[in-house]
């Protein structure tokens, strides 16, 4: 009998038989632990490591912030660069700008080239993606994530960790769970209801390890019901190693443990960070004397806490380095080439999102010998430095300013600074020494010689903007950019914004510029990038992956006062519930300035002959919506087709709709494209807090499709019996 097996039965075989022979490993190297090794590998032994035993040949853990680009090597015991002059890499765009792409193949790319760099630095473990929700405009890490969407960034973040683990690089998913302001992070205790923490904050994270594999993820700083998330007894042990069956390592945020017991015995793997001060200044933040180190060991040998708990937590260890370290299969890596430098161009400007375009004023023609002002410090600041923990040592940053010199050879660019801020610090504030006045009269001087003005502003990598440890202060633009522009439009109506940052600002001169774009912070070819969408030589497809509130209490987070947002210092309520972004604005029929899934083109598009392959369906099956995307202006371009679902007279308290899916289709001038996009109908469940479970509601449903959520070209009925 001759028996035939697909490639991907032999593909599973062999993984499991890997598997079966990996566990077999570990069981061998548990036996000849000793308890003190098994304890010190649970600890850091500098800042960015974790010891191994040579005497076994078990090597040691090196990590490495983060989630855009990995960071330039730290010192051994403090946090001052260690100076090396080997460690410059390619800086990626933040996972906003990815986010906004709507692209999971770019995803993907992404996150091959991070770990491809990683791997060559020899790094182990990636410590991102983040995937917090975007709650609040003021959230100084926003820039971080991917948006205010569980579905989204459930997509998005998949093959990001696919194609970074592909390189034998773990990626450490963070921050779990409700790290989702920077104030008061490190005490905060977030008080939400069920319904919103599984349906709004937990999805991208289970989706990660549950579809993504990731072998690792990072606690947060914050509390959850009175207890620190990264030893958290229902997060740790029962939501992600019980019910989502994570067989990988929990790893702090550095500093984020704070009790021996606990962190023993509620899923904590592996302690990074407690103190700052290492091995040289105290006894109290010396590693030996971290949580799981010399107080753990101590409660394991008066037999207080069960040796099966380190056991555990060394068995994840040990599996992690099976897939990394201890994988002789693993590449070599590679860094600073010319495919990760188009991976971050293409990201950048996919990502960008075309806000506004009144009169066509985008993109700017490069053949004609204008006067281009280009205004603003944002134009020339580097980007990929401060921010905190995700700050860069970018072999090469192109800024805007030299992209546009580059492109537009016939036009003649004048910049003015227009106004300053300070050099980036950690936890601080220093102001500019430059003359605010002086800037502004040149820049508004600079504005009223030229034929075009190019206004770059947003925010930057300082504190109290889009940085860690703090959190944004004014939902309107810092510096004086607000009063700045109006003194433009005052001598120059043909102004474009090119928005820098990570969040939605207010934009009281909305409607007297021409344009706006959302440019985010997009590393190190940022310029070419930009200058590729200006020119039009990329037509942006980028759709926002967050709303834009017109002002501050129109965020469902700020809507229900100090309470629900920062909280009182020690504790916070997430009375908006499970209505986060479009959710909110839509059900409460409160208009954004800017839309979820929002983004122009320099061309034009019709979805038309949308349709569901039935009418009625049952639990187990799946909807399918046909729809076909039409190019009906003048350039090559890609639209993203976004389906959403409501139920119709629900029993329970729903959002109006909520996307499901979607789809990013490139279209040729003129032509047109045909695509299908599937819903489970088991995605339609809400979380029924009584029965601390899913439940189908059945009854009559709403899909609504089109190019944005405040943009429904399509309502299609639909009944689940």
């Amino acid at each position: 009998m001759v028996l035939l097996f697909s490639s991907s039965d032999m593909y599973a075989q062999t993984t499991n038989q890997m598997n079966k022979e990996i566990e077999a490993s570990i069981d061998r190297l548990l036996t000849q632990l000793s308890l003190e090794e098994k304890v010190a590998m649970c600890h850091a032994q500098s800042k960015f490591s974790t010891p191994g035993v040579p005497r076994l040949g078990i090597p040691e853990i090196w990590m490495s912030d983060g989630p855009h680009g990995v960071r330039g090597e730290i010192n051994w015991d403090n946090w001052g660069y260690a100076g090396w002059t080997n460690d410059s890499i390619t800086a990626f765009p933040a996972l906003t700008s990815l986010a906004a792409t709507f692209n999971p193949e770019l995803s993907k790319a992404y996150g091959k080239s991070i770990g491809e760099e990683a791997r060559y630095r020899k790094k182990d473990i990636i410590l991102g993606p983040g995937v917090n929700i975007y709650r609040t405009p003021l959230n100084g890490r926003n820039f971080e994530y991917m948006g205010e969407d569980p579905y989204l960034a459930s997509i998005m973040v998949v093959p990001y960790i696919q194609g970074l683990q592909q390189n034998g690089v773990a990626a450490c998913v963070k921050h779990f769970v409700l790290n989702n302001q920077e104030l008061w992070r490190n005490h905060i205790n977030v008080e939400v209801s069920d319904r919103a923490l599984y349906e709004i904050y937990l999805p991208a994270f289970k989706t990660a390890i549950q579809e993504g594999q990731a072998w690792s993820i990072m606690g947060a700083y914050n509390k959850y019901r009175g207890q620190f998330c990264s030893h958290n007894e229902r997060l740790l042990t029962k939501i992600l190693k019980d019910d989502w069956g994570f067989d990988g390592v929990v790893i702090t945020d550095w500093g984020s443990a704070h009790d021996t017991k606990e962190a023993a015995l509620y899923g904590l793997d592996m302690e990074m960070g407690t103190g700052t001060d290492g091995l040289t200044t105290t006894l109290k933040n010396a590693y030996d004397n971290y949580y799981l180190a010399y107080p753990f060991l101590e409660l394991l040998k008066s037999g207080e806490i069960e040796e099966k708990y380190v056991d555990d937590k060394v068995r994840r260890i040990l599996r992690l380095m099976f897939r990394t370290n201890m994988n002789p299969n693993r590449s070599f890596g590679r860094m600073n080439n010319q495919e990760h430098l188009d991976v971050a161009r293409s990201v950048g400007a996919e990502g960008m999102v075309l806000l506004k375009n009144e009169d066509s004023f985008f993109p700017i023609p490069t053949d004609k010998k204008l006067t281009i002002a280009v205004i603003g410090e944002n134009a020339t600041r580097a980007m990929t430095v401060g921010g905190g923990s995700s700050e860069l040592k970018a072999k090469n940053e192109i800024s805007p300013l030299q992209g546009i010199r580059e492109r537009f050879k016939n036009a003649t660019i004048v910049h003015a600074m227009g106004y300053a801020s300070g050099p980036p610090a950690y936890g601080r504030v220093i102001p500019s020494e430059l003359d605010a006045e002086v800037l502004k009269k040149e820049a508004v001087i600079a504005a009223s010689q030229a034929d075009v003005v190019l206004f770059f502003g947003g925010l930057n990598k300082n504190h109290h903007q889009d940085c860690e440890g703090g959190d944004r202060q004014q939902f309107g633009l810092p510096f004086g950019q607000d009063e700045l522009l109006n003194e433009i439009l005052n001598v120059n109506d043909n102004v474009g914004v090119v928005l820098v940052s990570g969040n939605a600002v207010g934009m009281p001169w909305l409607s007297e510029v021409k344009a706006v774009m959302q440019a985010w912070y997009i590393g190190s070819e940022a310029g070419h990038a930009i200058a590729d969408v200006l020119s039009g030589t990329v037509n942006p497809s980028g759709k926002l992956p967050f709303s834009f509130p017109k002002k501050l209490t129109d965020n469902a987070a700020h809507y229900y006062g100090e309470i629900s947002y920062p909280g009182d210092s020690i504790n916070q309520h997430y009375k908006d519930d499970i209505l986060v972004g479009y959710r909110w604005h839509d059900t409460k029929k409160i208009k954004p300035l800017f839309a979820f899934g929002h983004g122009l083109s320099y061309t034009t598009y019709a979805i038309s002959d949308v349709t569901t392959d039935k009418s009625e369906y049952t639990e187990t099956e799946s909807i399918k919506i046909a729809y076909t995307v039409s190019n009906t202006g003048n350039a090559n371009g890609a639209e993203v087709v976004q389906v959403y679902v409501g139920k119709l007279k629900s029993k329970v308290d729903r959002a109006i709709k909520e996307l499901k899916g979607f789809d990013k289709v490139k279209v040729k001038k003129g032509t047109k494209e045909s695509g299908e996009i599937s819903i489970d109908i088991a995605d339609l469940k809400y979380y029924e807090e009584s029965i601390s479970n899913w439940r189908l509601e059945k009854g009559d449903y709403m899909i609504y499709v089109g190019n944005a959520s405040d943009n429904i070209v399509k309502k299609l009925k639909i009944s689940i019996y």
